[in-house]
């Protein structure tokens, strides 16, 4: 069959909607659950994406060994595929998984009729994946900082040949049977088990699949998990329906014995067959207006509620009369993430570590009125950030204070002034000290809240008498640039996925570059600390070490950061089970549609 026929065949069975639009907007909505990302996806293949908003579609269409408990707080894991939860070494080096049997993929013209079944080459397969070149996946780093015996050896030979072996055997990662997969590191890593509950590095792929689609794989996810792509339009449309061939799952979950919310979801649901929804339409709406106004028409179930609405819809943190009269609910929570501006510390103007280039970053740093942004654009939904260590994670000290959250506009002056940074020629600005003009460069969007950044950066700026330029993109778009280190400066932000702090400790890692460390910081002080952190159990020792990698962020400043942000959920009475989890993003199955509330409504 050619690659022409194969795709011909893939939309005329109506298996991945990219390919068969028409088939998706037509179908009946039945139980469908609908909304609005405030951002465009980059696509659904589990080893290529980084995002939140594609994060959430692959965690839906691909199963990891392990998933959190969606009641439990605090974060609790259980298996998924896997049999039991993993087998870990003694030396905290060796993990053994065992998948159920009996676990299918959904159908695709990839298997040529044949009903797949989930095995533990799948796991092999993908992780494996992510050190292969071709993909340039940004989360390699992270999983090659975890020193997967022979990995890094096996990514070399592909870089020196141009073509990965994947049917080399490597001890870091191996089928020992048809469901049993182990994984081996050369050091211990006591955290190393939360990656299960990751479908990015463990989401099981089958390797027909991969080279069926080849550079098409972003459109076409195939996975074992509730759902199935049937529909896409970049960064507009993303349908998913429920996965026909989907194994017997039912609703369970451990809600604290005091968490009133959590049990009255568990009494109304326990025991229902999962996915209890037929069908997801995720749009993709930018602007905040048009978002709010789509959630209060009815057009969307549910919505984190736009800054710019918070006073109008949750005055004081409690929800406002209006919306209460017609059962809408509030969900508000500390969120375990940073927003950040970075500084690419590979560019001419505010990178570098000579002494002159520090002052800079750390004078922009000083001169930002961080309680300004959270007071004016975030209405209050927020709290100042130290590090870059968020609340729920290991490591956080809500205690710990450091210049990273500290204002000061007149040392940031100071800094300016004593290294150089002056106004010359009396035009009102300040030159760089070799005379050159001082002009920032600062990536962005064009939706009306980057606006509003945009107009509280450049206020703080023009304070500082620093110039400063918007490039304007789509954010799919920016992340691609700042990965490949093409941007001077970029806000953005980064959610925790489990409750290590390592993702966030690897902004600084040189070996992130190209995934987690935007600003492209290489310290061999930073990575001896990042790589020691790593083998530590939590406790005070480890806490030591995390404080001095806080610390060092401040020395250096290649990162802003700014805050963590406060969500405020509001869900429409017909949806039935939301509840925001820290760290899951799976949570399409957990939830229900009651169509006759809707339709009431």
């Amino acid at each position: 069959m050619s690659r022409r026929d194969f795709l011909r065949a893939a939309g005329a069975l109506g298996i991945t909607g990219a390919l068969d639009p028409a088939r998706a907007a037509d179908a009946p909505a039945g139980k469908t659950f609908r909304w609005a990302l405030p951002a465009g996806e980059t696509g659904f293949d589990p080893a290529q994406i980084n995002d939140l908003y594609s994060n959430y579609v692959v965690s839906n269409i691909f199963e990891s060994p392990l998933q959190y408990d969606y009641l439990a707080r605090p974060a609790l894991l259980k298996p998924r595929t896997a049999a039991a939860l993993p087998e870990i070494s003694s030396d905290l080096r060796t993990f053994t998984v065992r998948i159920r049997p009996g676990i299918y993929f959904q159908d695709d013209p990839a298997f040529k009729g044949k009903r797949r079944e989930l095995v533990a080459a799948d796991y092999v397969y993908q992780l494996k994946r992510l050190a292969d070149p071709r993909w340039k996946s940004p989360i390699y780093p992270g999983i090659a900082s975890a020193q997967l015996i022979g990995l890094a050896e096996l990514r070399k030979m592909a870089l020196d040949t141009g073509r990965f072996d994947y049917d080399a055997q490597i001890e870091g990662i191996r089928a020992l049977d048809r469901y049993t997969f182990q994984v081996k590191l050369a050091q211990p890593s006591p955290r190393f088990h939360e990656n299960f509950a990751d479908a990015r590095p463990f989401g099981g792929v089958a390797r027909e699949v991969v080279e069926a689609y080849a550079d098409d794989i972003m459109a076409h996810p195939v996975g074992t998990g509730p759902f199935r792509l049937v529909q896409w339009k970049r960064s507009s449309r993303i349908v998913l329906e429920r996965n026909p061939g989907f194994r017997d799952d039912f609703y369970d979950a451990r809600p604290a014995a005091d968490d009133a919310r959590g049990q009255q979801i568990l009494a109304r649901l326990k025991g229902r067959k999962l996915p209890m929804i037929d069908r997801v339409e995720l749009s993709v709406i930018e602007e905040s207006q048009p978002r709010w106004l789509s959630f209060l028409n009815g057009q969307q179930d549910t919505v984190n509620v736009p800054l710019e609405f918070i006073d109008l819809a949750a005055p004081n943190g409690r929800l406002a009369p209006s919306l209460a009269r017609h059962g809408i609910e509030l969900d508000r929570v500390i969120s375990p993430d940073i927003t950040f501006t970075y500084f690419n510390l590979d560019d001419p103007v505010v990178g570098g570590y000579a002494p002159e280039k520090v002052a800079l970053r750390r004078a922009i740093a000083l001169g930002y009125d961080v309680e300004e942004e959270i007071r004016l654009i975030r209405h209050g939904a927020a709290i100042p950030a130290q590090s870059q260590v968020p609340p729920l994670t290991s490591g956080y000290d809500p205690a710990f204070v450091s210049e990273m959250g500290e204002f000061d506009r007149a040392r940031a002056r100071a800094l300016l002034d004593t290294f150089g940074y002056v106004d010359r020629d009396g035009d009102g600005w300040r030159e760089r000290p070799d005379g050159s003009p001082l002009l920032l460069e600062m990536a962005t969007q064009a939706s009306q809240i980057d606006r509003a950044f945009n107009e509280l950066w450049k206020r703080q700026l023009d304070r500082l008498q620093i110039r400063v330029e918007f490039k304007v993109n789509q954010w799919p778009e920016n992340l691609k640039a700042a990965r490949a280190g093409k941007l001077m400066l970029w806000q953005l932000g980064n959610s925790a996925t489990n409750s290590d702090s390592d993702d966030f400790l690897a902004f600084g890692a040189s070996r992130a570059i190209g995934g987690q460390n935007f600003a492209r910081f290489r310290r061999p002080e930073y990575d001896r600390l990042y790589d020691r952190q790593r083998q530590m159990p939590d406790g005070p020792e480890r806490d030591a070490v995390i404080r001095e990698m806080k610390r060092l962020f401040v020395v250096w400043m290649p990162y802003k950061i700014h805050c963590h942000r406060i969500v405020n959920d509001v869900s429409h009475p017909w949806l039935i089970g939301f509840l925001r989890h820290p760290f899951a993003r799976d949570f399409f199955k957990w939830i229900d549609i009651d169509p006759a509330a809707r339709s009431r409504a």
